[in-house]
Formats: C-alpha cells, sequence, structure tokens
C-alpha cells in the first residue's frame, strides 16, 4: 500500500501544479485588472501558461498529428494509422497512405520503451512515410495495463519483435532507435536460428547500447553503480486505484520525467525562463519551438517494473548483448548465427546517452556476416536526438538508410508466413491521423 500511496502522492503534486498554474493564469488575466496595467500581472500570466500546460502534458498521450503525405501525382493523401497488431503492451501501427500505392521499401520502426511514446519518433515517422510503408511499434502505458496481462521483461519485449517480424515477413526491414537496438539485434538472431525464412532484409541500428562497456556515459555509469535493491525500492512503486493498471509495479513516467530533467537541469531551466518571458512579451506561440520540443519531452508513460529492472541489469550490468551471453527462457541467442541480413550501424559524436563505440560493436558480434553486409555511419556533431529526428537525420543519415535499404532488397516468399503475435486480435482497427487538440 505504501507504494500506491507513493504513486498517488506524485500525481496530487502534479494535478497540483497544473491546478496552480490554472489558477495564476486566470486571475492574472482577470478583465478589469486590465484597466491598471501591472508588468507583475503579465509576468504572473506568462508564469501560470507555462506552468499549466507543461503539467498538463504529463498525463496526455500526443496525437501522432501526421500530415497529408504527398504522392507522384502531386497530390495531397490523407495518411490514416491502423492497428495492424494488437496487444496488452504494444500495437504493431501501420501508416496507410490513402490513394497510393505501397513503396517497394517496407519499413518496421522499432520505438523505444524508455519513459516516453512512440510518437517522439513523429518527425522520424514523417520523413519516412512519402518513401516508405511503415510500420512503427507503439507501446502502452503500463500504468493502463491490467494486471491480468502478465510480465513484460527483456525476454518479452525481444519474442513481441520476433511475432512483428514474422508477421511483416522477410522483405521487412527493421529500423530500431535508442534502447530497443540491442533487443532488435537479439531478435534477428533469434530468427536467423529458430525460422531463418522469417529473417528481415536489413537491421538498422541507431543510437543503441550494443556494448554498454564499449564508450562509457553517465547513463552506463549509474546502471553499474546502482544497487538492484536499491534501485526497486526507490524506482519501483504500485500503480494506484484510479488506473486500469492498479496494483501493477511500475517505474512511473513522473519519476523518469524527474531523471531525464535532472540530467540537464539548467539547461531546462534556462528553457522555460525564456519561454516565459516570450509569453510576458507576446511573442510565444502555441506551436512554437519550445512548446513543440516539450509538449513531447514531458509526455511520459510507465514502464512495468520487470522490464526497467531487467534492462538495467542484463543490458548494462550484465552487458548481456555485448557479449553474447544473452538467452531467452534459458535458451542462448548467439548473434553469430546472422548470416544474411544486412546490419548498419549510426552513431552521433556527440551522443551523450549512447555514446560512439556502443552501437557499432554489433558489427563484431556479427561473426556469421560477411563484411559486404556490414555499414556503419558516425554522423559528426549530431547528438543522440539529432541522429534519429533532427537536421542530421534529415539531410545525412536519412538517405544513407535509405540507400542502405534498396541496396539489401529482397522479396517476401511464400515461404514465410504471416504468423500474427499471440496476443494480437483478429482484425484491424483504422482511425485518421488527427490534428493534435490538447
Amino acid at each position: 500500500m505504501k507504494y500506491m500511496a507513493s504513486y498517488d502522492l506524485m500525481e496530487t503534486m502534479r494535478n497540483t501544479n497544473q491546478w496552480l498554474g490554472a489558477t495564476a493564469l486566470a486571475m492574472a488575466s482577470y478583465p478589469a485588472f486590465a484597466a491598471i496595467p501591472n508588468p507583475a500581472l503579465n509576468w504572473m500570466a506568462a508564469w501560470g501558461e507555462v506552468t499549466e500546460r507543461s503539467f498538463s502534458r504529463m498525463v496526455v498521450k500526443p496525437d501522432w498529428d501526421i500530415p497529408p503525405a504527398v504522392g507522384v501525382d502531386g497530390a495531397d493523401h490523407p495518411v490514416l494509422i491502423e492497428k495492424e497488431l494488437e496487444g496488452a503492451f504494444g500495437d504493431l501501427v501501420h501508416f496507410v497512405v490513402q490513394g497510393r500505392d505501397a513503396p517497394k521499401r517496407k519499413i518496421l520502426l522499432v520505438a523505444p520503451m524508455s519513459g516516453h511514446y512512440a510518437t517522439l519518433l513523429r518527425s522520424t515517422v514523417i520523413s519516412l512515410i512519402p518513401d516508405a510503408d511503415l510500420y512503427i511499434t507503439d507501446w502502452h502505458n503500463a500504468r493502463d495495463i491490467p494486471v491480468s496481462a502478465g510480465k513484460f521483461d527483456v525476454e518479452d519485449y525481444t519474442l513481441r519483435l520476433v511475432d512483428y517480424m514474422r508477421h511483416l515477413g522477410p522483405d521487412v526491414h527493421v529500423i530500431a532507435v535508442c534502447q530497443p537496438a540491442p533487443l532488435t539485434l537479439a531478435a534477428t538472431a533469434y530468427l536467423a536460428e529458430q525460422d531463418p525464412k522469417a529473417q528481415p532484409s536489413s537491421l538498422t541500428l541507431i543510437g543503441g547500447p550494443i556494448d554498454t562497456a564499449a564508450s562509457p556515459t553517465e547513463v552506463t555509469d549509474f546502471g553499474h553503480r546502482v544497487n538492484m535493491n536499491q534501485l526497486q525500492e526507490m524506482m519501483i512503486q504500485q500503480v494506484g486505484f484510479q488506473h486500469q493498471g492498479v496494483g501493477r509495479k511500475v517505474y512511473p513516467g513522473l519519476l523518469q520525467l524527474n531523471s531525464f530533467i535532472t540530467m540537464n537541469a539548467e539547461t531546462h531551466a534556462k528553457a522555460f525562463r525564456d519561454q516565459i518571458m516570450r509569453v510576458a512579451q507576446g511573442v510565444a506561440g502555441d506551436h512554437d519551438k519550445h512548446n513543440k520540443f516539450y509538449d513531447e519531452y514531458l509526455a511520459v508513460m510507465d514502464m512495468p517494473a520487470e522490464f526497467y529492472l531487467s534492462t538495467v541489469q542484463r543490458i548494462f550490468k550484465d552487458n548481456e548483448i555485448g557479449t553474447n551471453s544473452f538467452s531467452i527462457k534459458g535458451q542462448p541467442v548467439d548473434i553469430g548465427k546472422i548470416t544474411d541480413v544486412a546490419v548498419k550501424t549510426v552513431e552521433g559524436t556527440k551522443d551523450d546517452i549512447s555514446a560512439p563505440g556502443q552501437c557499432i560493436a554489433a558489427l563484431n558480434l556479427c561473426t556469421g556476416l560477411p563484411d559486404d553486409k556490414k555499414a556503419s555511419h558516425l554522423e559528426d556533431g549530431a547528438g543522440h536526438y539529432g541522429i534519429f529526428a533532427g537536421k542530421s537525420w534529415r539531410e545525412n543519415i536519412r538517405p544513407l538508410v535509405l540507400k542502405f535499404i534498396d541496396d539489401n532488397q529482397r522479396t517476401a516468399k511464400a515461404t514465410a508466413p504471416k504468423t500474427p503475435a499471440a496476443p494480437a486480435s483478429a482484425g484491424k482497427t483504422s482511425v485518421p491521423a488527427q490534428k493534435s487538440t490538447a
């Protein structure tokens, strides 16, 4: 019960701050005050607006907000979001461009389960839709998953990716961003041994901690020095009674957000001070650079406790992927079994989350893969976010990844059946990509 009380206390604090912001904005904007201009009231209203918006975003899943895609005919084609496979812990989502023949490139974009929603990759998705038939892993907020759905750790995550790859067939190209890179590599190796005909055509790993010992960062140092019992006691809580996942043990999103902010506290503090000033001066916009970034950055989700703890223990502490000692249900997964899936790694020289050296280590682990199926790219001056969503991605990395995909294209064969994942429903659900109204 004490863990539930802690969980509800964090939500109470968040809700209180949101209320304080809304109250300050309402009071300072009272029409009668307009008769007596006062700079203090402008600052109060600006603080309230920024505070209310920031704390309200923490519990709202952002919309995909995908604009129409321009086809070869020069016309705009609406994009539908279709749930290809549904599951308790996540869905396989398909971005369907209406009125367009499916492009030759079929891509599965593996989004992180690391505190943010898959919509964190919105700009990546938008950049790939015009040139690919695109799918993405859309992980669910653990607080909304009933305890009856069971556990979900790194092995379950890996097997879920295996199901997705089997379903999409051998002509799919997989791009894993950050946290899922090592588990996506393991899923590919698992298929190489268990179901070779279902392996993807290519695998692109972007800024992932494949070998956490290759190049230390603050993240890897934390993973090594933290005590697991201490971590479980301090970070794991149980979902409160107001959510469907009541009683489920999670690493709360609000606690994760506190860690994110703390890592670069001065930078974030300055960003919010500057935004308050812009609002007070009347030069801020609803979709300006600050709001565009923080509306997504502040939207956090709870992670299943077993997934978080097993990630810290097996990926960071024991470095099971980097030492090729990962196993699923006691069965070793040998990355050296990958022999015909082209593998490319992408890193940024200024990546402080997965430093250069961690991701490219995947190529050395693929001992059974010929050199002509290996590739790597180190983006000069790019940080962690930039290598998959920023200017570096758009102008330099994206064209290289698409060329790599084209160079390793293969046709789906009838011998590779589409096997639906166990939790998947029989049907598909489509909804239009809508503008955010939050």
